[in-house]
């Protein structure tokens, strides 16, 4: 059965997610670093419980479990469809008001409430390919949220066309919305046993079409510089002031390579991301990628030794370098099993669309799941320009995310014994 019915609700759903507050707070110490995440969460509760959906729950740590039974004799492998519900602390995510922009033409898209906000397809060719398409963006003070809510949204309509055509066959469907995913966070608290799935698949992509089997492995680091304070007035001789070592070190990075800002496709980086102190002691802290592991301690190794270098014109001072694993590329668990990305494959081609096998210059909740032991590609969700205000979907990508699912769920019932 490749050709589907179906009656899409996933875009009343976007607007209606959108519009709930859930920015995520790396500076959080507790789980979920924002309680709000749970608003949505609750909301997702209600809908997966008035679609049939009766065991689905949100649990303390704000995550949501739900299952949509299998309807085969067939011994099928449980899959996992999962997306985040937090949005990025990048850009505000208060008061949300999503525009629909129908049968776009192709031209610029003036934001109204900052029309300094234009989207332009000069900077995001990808609109390009979405004339005649409805484009969903902000109002221009805030994001949209479509990093994940599309995905969130696509998992939802998919979830309702299977549990209102039971003629369509599928095995056990595991649902999972996670939060904090944009602090790197989000499957701290997942509990695999609970979840019960033996593969998964994140809907977290950007480009109609798209699978990700590949990310970036990850590692954090921080630098703790420590000077010597003395009273500005009487400094001469004493003061070694943190702050200008930091930023020596700073300056000493690469200029013209090793950074996001110079780096494309398969390049890795060492990108510092936050810098704190006072003239006795500073911090930077970095974040160093790269899709080979080699590659990535390579880049430990370099953030070292410009360390180290700067340092030493500063004998009386001193610097800790500190490097922390954060994920690693998932290809090295997902080549070990090639159906899971080959039935994605195929199910986006059912949905008549042309499959966009890509790498990742970044990772997703799956980047983690499938070095716990969950094997888990990532699928497109329509979502473009991230955590921005230039934020924005196509209405029709979600509904294809949506399809893609259906089709991808019926695959593995086909594919399995009985």
């Amino acid at each position: 059965m490749d050709k589907l019915t179906i009656s899409h609700g996933v875009t009343d759903r976007f607007l209606r997610y959108v519009k709930i507050d859930t920015q995520s707070d790396p500076a959080s110490k507790v789980y979920p670093t924002t309680e709000k995440q749970k608003d949505l969460g609750r909301v997702l509760v209600k809908e997966l419980h008035d679609i049939g959906i009766t065991d689905a729950e949100l649990d303390d740590f704000g995550l949501v479990y739900a299952t949509i039974p299998a309807n085969t004799n067939k011994n099928v492998p449980v899959i996992c469809f999962c997306s985040h519900m937090d949005t990025s602390p990048d850009s505000s995510g208060t008061n949300v008001k999503p525009i629909i922009h129908k049968n776009y033409n192709g031209k610029d898209i003036i934001l109204p409430d900052d029309k300094t906000q234009i989207i332009s397809p000069k900077d995001h060719p990808d609109l390009l390919a979405q004339i005649g398409n409805d484009i969903i963006t902000a109002s221009g003070t805030t994001l949209l949220g479509a990093d994940n809510k599309s995905g969130v949204a696509a998992i939802m309509d998919a979830a309702e066309f299977l549990m209102k055509n039971p003629q369509i066959p599928h095995g056990k469907i595991r649902i999972l919305f996670t939060v904090d995913e944009e602090v790197g966070k989000g499957v701290d608290n997942v509990n695999l046993k609970r979840l019960g799935a033996d593969f998964a698949y994140t809907i977290d992509g950007e480009t109609l079409g798209s699978i990700e089997n590949e990310t970036f492995s990850a590692d954090g680091a921080t630098v703790t510089i420590k000077g010597i304070s003395s009273h500005p007035g009487f400094a001469k001789g004493k003061l070694i002031n943190s702050i200008k070592i930091t930023g020596d070190i700073i300056a000493a990075l690469p200029k013209k390579s090793l950074s996001p800002e110079t780096t494309e496709k398969r390049q890795g980086f060492i990108h510092p991301v936050s810098v704190q102190g006072i003239a006795e002691s500073s911090t930077i802290t970095f974040i160093l990628r790269d899709f080979d592991n080699d590659g990535l301690a390579d880049k430990g190794k370099k953030l070292k030794e410009i360390v180290n270098k700067v340092m030493s014109k500063y004998p009386k001072a001193s610097a800790e370098v500190k490097i922390f694993e954060q994920y690693r590329n998932m290809k090295q668990v997902l080549d070990k099993c090639p159906q899971v990305t080959d039935y994605a494959i195929a199910a986006i081609q059912r949905a008549r669309i042309k499959p966009k096998k890509q790498s990742i210059r970044g990772g997703t909740d799956g980047s983690r799941l499938s070095l716990m032991g969950l094997p888990c590609p990532n699928i497109f969700a329509g979502e473009h320009a991230f955590h921005s205000k230039h934020e924005w979907v196509s209405v029709q990508d979600m509904e294809k995310a949506a399809e893609t699912l259906i089709h991808l769920a019926m695959i593995w019932e086909e594919k399995s014994k009985k």
